[in-house]
């Protein structure tokens, strides 16, 4: 065991990926969902104060009159999926949870909303269809190497009508700047976040000179050694309106976050909405 932490505490190479799609893990995933229900966390998904009053501006600019069939990318347990349904849209999510998605399914049908949710990954859609609005929201396209969003583009691209429209959200540069290097450890006693018996967690945050950061857990239980990736992208205005643009699309706005807010250097995210 020894010799396999020390391999994993190498310094990755950027962009290196997960050995499978932890999401998908049937203990972690239960403890994502969790997460993204809890109104007051900002972890997985926003507090719901928030979303209200993005859903509501997002409705406001990009109207469900004018833009009626919307695609909603890493829908998650399908939270911003019901306002959009409630504001008008024809919604159609899609996740690479299996737990997050029938969760939404579930909760969709009880509240009689008629929305389309599909398990998928949205790097390689297989949707029928082509849609007015395409969302991701809450920063997961930095959280993608550079070869995957650049396929997300593409993806997206190929799923919109002509003047389709596409909002989504990305990490700012100062948030790079803030963010710090380290190593720390400790024990997680039963029904922790990433295993259900005891473990230990080590965490260790790395930055790279691309405004890269990589939160990396590894996690020594009982069982197994485990090692799991968080990467994040941050952009300025012109690196994220550069890397866009070479994709096709076109800005159409640029703002502080999915709310609406006014866009400044010193704010923690970027939002932009692109035609194609």
């Amino acid at each position: 065991m020894l010799y396999e932490i020390k391999d994993l505490l190498k310094r990755p190479e950027l962009y290196q990926e997960n050995s499978f799609p932890f999401w998908d893990d049937e203990y972690i995933s239960k403890q994502m969902l969790k997460a993204h229900l809890d109104p007051e966390f900002d972890g997985a998904s926003r507090k719901m104060a928030f979303i209200e009053k993005s859903a509501k501006w997002i409705a406001g600019t990009v109207p469900p009159k004018d833009y009626p069939l919307l695609l909603d990318l890493g829908c998650g347990p399908g939270i911003y999926g019901e306002f959009f349904a409630r504001a008008g849209y024809q919604v159609t999510g899609v996740d690479f949870s299996s737990r997050s998605i029938d969760y939404a399914k579930r909760s969709a049908a009880e509240k009689k909303l008629n929305i389309d949710y599909f398990y998928q990954n949205y790097l390689s859609l297989e949707l029928n269809s082509k849609f007015d609005f395409a969302v991701m929201i809450y920063c997961d396209y930095g959280a993608l190497s550079t070869e995957k969003r650049k396929m997300v583009l593409k993806q997206v691209y190929d799923h919109l009508k002509p003047g389709g429209k596409f909002l989504f959200d990305a990490f700012s540069e100062n948030e790079f700047n803030a963010f710090q290097e380290k190593q720390i450890w400790e024990v997680q006693e039963r029904n922790g976040f990433w295993r259900e018996e005891d473990y230990v967690e080590l965490k260790r945050c790395c930055k790279y000179p691309q405004y890269v950061t990589l939160e990396q857990y590894i996690i020594i239980s009982k069982a197994e050694t485990s090692s799991y990736y968080l990467w994040n992208t941050f952009y300025n205005k012109e690196t994220l309106l550069k890397e866009v643009k070479e994709s096709g699309f076109k800005t159409c706005g640029i703002y502080g976050d999915v709310s609406g807010a006014t866009w400044n250097m010193e704010g923690p995210t970027i939002a932009v909405i692109l035609e194609k």
